[in-house]
């Protein structure tokens, strides 16, 4: 998969001539000799010093041969993976996460990744963002998806995209079409997480530091019963991520900001154990949650 002034430029490199390579290649030496010449001109530097027993490698060749032969031992492991992911009937990949990812975002991930690699499986334990970091730090898991208010110790970050904490109403809601401040939210029904998640805690701190006190008619640890509370009591408010609700999910509903940073604080966070092996499904895996995720947080609004 390399260009032919690549791998010419590797044989002079590895063997020391141009008639070497020109051996080793079955290639004319004027031929590589003008190959040669067209890289030098496109890298704007001199790659070899030229005697009159062979050419060796100056400051710059040495520098632009380390990077290129670096990059085809990353282009074969990639392609090593992809062999071996192809051939893989059955490989369990363990996720956890908070709440909020398991409602819609994460479910949609995966019948999309299971599409293109019907040979993966998946294991989903969901849990509180501390009980998430924790699982991560002791290897209970292979990657994990939570929102977070500060980097996590012992966690590799694969990702991380802003996920500040939106208002969620119906879209015929009186605060619908309006400025919302905090203080308007004590005249309608709130539906809260309990104050163990990020979320929450956000909420809150906004409210405490605004001197306004907001008095949830239900909390509950699991979106999916706040979304349906919601879905019942048309004047309800709840509070969420733009990522929790994506797509189908939003329907009638709008997402609304309020303006106050302390809102603003949260991200969600691609995790893994810092410094494990990945095996051949996950590091595919990976790479589909990050340009996936790339794309719906360039996405919202």
């Amino acid at each position: 998969m390399l260009s032919s002034e690549i791998r010419y430029f590797l044989a002079v490199a590895n063997s020391g001539s141009l008639s070497a390579a020109s051996e080793q290649l079955f290639v004319a030496v004027s031929a590589i000799s003008r190959q040669i010449q067209r890289l030098e001109a496109q890298v704007g530097a001199p790659l070899f010093e030229r005697h009159a027993r062979g050419m060796v490698l100056n400051e710059a060749g040495e520098i632009f041969a380390r990077q290129v032969r670096q990059s085809q031992l990353d282009m074969d492991h990639a392609l090593a993976e992809i062999k071996g992911l192809k051939a893989i009937r059955r490989t369990l990949i363990r996720i956890a996460c908070t709440d909020g990812m398991a409602f819609s975002l994460l479910p949609e991930l995966l019948a999309a990744f299971r599409a293109l690699n019907p040979g993966v499986y998946f294991a989903v334990n969901v849990a509180g963002s501390q009980a998430v970091a924790e699982q991560v730090r002791a290897g209970e898991c292979d990657v994990a998806l939570q929102f977070s208010l500060h980097p996590e110790r012992g966690v590799e970050v694969m990702g991380s995209w802003p996920a500040p904490v939106l208002l969620v109403m119906h879209k015929d809601h009186p605060l619908a079409r309006q400025p919302v401040t905090l203080e308007a939210l004590s005249h309608y029904p709130m539906a809260l997480p309990e104050q163990n998640t990020t979320v929450r805690q956000l909420f809150d701190l906004a409210c405490q530091m605004r001197g306004c006190v907001i008095e949830p008619v239900l909390t509950c640890d699991y979106f999916a019963s706040l979304y349906q509370f919601l879905r019942n009591t048309p004047d309800a408010i709840t509070i969420s991520s733009a990522f929790t609700l994506l797509n189908a999910a939003r329907q009638d509903l709008v997402l609304r900001e309020t303006g106050v940073d302390q809102l603003s604080q949260r991200t969600l966070q691609l995790q893994r154990v810092s410094g494990r092996q990945r095996n051949a499904a996950l590091s595919p895996f990976l790479t589909f949650l990050q340009l996936r995720l790339n794309q719906i947080a360039s996405s919202l609004p």
